[in-house]
């Protein structure tokens, strides 16, 4: 048997099991009066065979194929009873899957709404807000995809298990960044197409607004902290170049720390 991996829906990849399909065959065998098992064993064999064909080597197939070639095979066969039986059977389960997944997403809401899930409060940065529970919902899903796809079984399973946390699963990019401030000097503030774009800052006050627009705009693609080193160094030749004093340097940076402190990320 060349195929060895399934495909889940929710993107986990699980063990080839034959019997599976022997299981879902027979079912829909005995829901129109099918007695020989046999024959279901013949089928299913078909169709792992014929998966063996399509899905060469150690390819992944999906559930969704494979419940594809089952109903191809039933009715090649003309078993026609089975094939609408193992359909309808089919069908009424992505039904139940749907009207989980309904039910599940209400529960999603509802638990923000009334804070129930512990997760609300996991980063202190976020507050509770309608872009709160707009990142919440997203960030579930962006979990998922780092445990399903990107991390390997042992630690998924830890994290489900709770042998520790994972923290910031929500944000599909790195956790803090520090920034070169120099080449936001040398450079100015641009990179992104089709957004607004400023040239080098000549000035004091310019060089710390493009600063608050320059972390503004990144904040977004870390889950945590960003920063600038050599801050004071690289901004002191501003001060002597606009001629500033101490109350002036003060009055700027009183600015530049309130405007800093507002709030970003979901509230």
């Amino acid at each position: 048997m060349d195929i060895n991996r399934v495909q889940k829906r929710d993107g986990r990849l699980v063990p080839f099991e034959k019997q599976k399909i022997v299981n879902a065959i027979w079912k829909a065998a005995q829901a129109v009066g099918g007695k020989d098992y046999e024959n279901v064993l013949e089928l299913a064999d078909k169709v792992a065979e014929i998966a063996d064909t399509i899905y060469p080597g150690n390819e992944i197939v999906t559930v969704e194929e494979i419940q594809d070639l089952v109903e191809k095979v039933l009715v090649k066969d003309g078993h026609y009873k089975t094939a609408k039986a193992y359909i309808l059977y089919r069908n009424q389960h992505q039904l139940m899957r749907q009207a989980d997944l309904l039910l599940a997403n209400n529960k999603i809401i509802a638990d923000y709404l009334e804070k129930n899930d512990w997760r609300i409060k996991e980063n202190s940065n976020m507050t509770y807000s309608l872009q709160g529970m707009n990142f919440h919902i997203a960030s579930l899903i962006v979990s998922q995809y780092w445990l399903q796809q990107i991390y390997p079984p042992e630690i998924r399973e830890a994290q489900m298990n709770g042998d520790f946390h994972i923290h910031d699963l929500g944000i599909l990019g790195v956790y803090c960044v520090g920034w070169d401030i120099r080449d936001l000097l040398m450079e100015g503030f641009k990179g992104v197409r089709g957004k607004v774009a400023s040239r080098p800052a000549k000035h004091f006050r310019s060089i710390l607004g493009q600063i608050v627009n320059f972390f503004f705009t990144l904040q977004g693609e870390a889950a945590g902290a960003q920063a600038f080193s050599n801050f004071d160094t690289l901004l002191a030749p501003f001060i002597r170049y606009d001629n500033l004093d101490y109350k002036q340097v003060k009055q700027c940076l009183q600015e530049f720390v309130f405007n800093m402190n507002v709030p970003t990320r979901v509230g």
